[in-house]
């Protein structure tokens, strides 16, 4: 992807994040110019991940196969495993009509997926085999609480206030329809560099053509130039 597509794409989403009535947190802002000035207090920030997640999945097609992503909140496995501190993770995401986020599971995550407001979300479900591959068996899955069972490749739509909780190892794709739809993920510590399993190679993040400074950085931005700030952290 172009850093001029990402950062057009900044820009659009989080006007549409404030049409629907949600704010992103001061963070979000902070430039390339804003990071110079900070130091180990943003440690949680970059360690984490948190913060703006915009993909195409290596697949050079951002608006057909591709996801905005932005992590407010995220804990670390290793918290997870003791069951002490941040055990949770939260994203904000937005969804356009016929964009597709290719099937996927997570080995540890369970996640409840939330349409915000705007279009439906339709998700199709399999559960996944010993071997890692999609499942003909019964899917079992709680919508608002309420136990649903689905056949192997089925697809439930996500209305406006509706949610889905997906466990671990359920393979699920999805795409917007009828608009473009703001998405909220609540789930346990998400950590997408070892807990992705797509079914279909792609990648998790993009490669970034760099043909204009960053408006703000992207998450996979962050070894890159706030190395500095990782490296006085790793010293406190």
């Amino acid at each position: 992807m172009k850093r001029s597509e990402i950062n057009s794409i900044m820009r659009d989403a989080d006007a549409f994040i404030r049409l629907r009535g949600f704010q992103l947190p001061p963070f979000a802002y902070w430039t390339p110019a804003d990071w110079e000035t900070k130091g180990p207090e943003t440690r949680e920030i970059v360690e984490r991940q948190l913060g703006w997640d915009i993909t195409d999945f290596g697949l050079g097609d951002f608006r057909q196969i591709g996801l905005f992503m932005f992590t407010l909140r995220n804990g670390t496995l290793r918290e997870l495993k003791n069951s002490a501190g941040k055990v949770y993770a939260e994203k904000i995401m937005i969804v356009e009509t016929g964009q597709v986020t290719p099937l996927h599971f997570h080995w540890t995550k369970t996640e409840d997926i939330i349409n915000r407001g705007g279009g439906r979300l339709v998700i199709q479900l399999y559960n996944s085999t010993a071997d890692e591959k999609p499942a003909d068996t019964e899917v079992v899955v709680s919508l608002d609480g309420v136990r649903q069972s689905l056949k192997a490749g089925d697809s439930v739509t996500l209305a406006p206030g509706e949610s889905i909780t997906l466990p671990a190892s359920c393979y699920h794709k999805f795409w917007g329809a009828e608009g473009r739809t703001l998405v909220g993920e609540v789930s346990a510590v998400n950590d997408d560099n070892v807990d992705n399993r797509f079914y279909e190679p792609v990648g998790r993040f993009p490669a970034v053509e760099e043909d204009r400074p960053p408006l703000y950085y992207l998450t996979k931005d962050y070894p890159q130039h706030l190395g500095r700030i990782m490296r006085r952290s790793s010293q406190l």
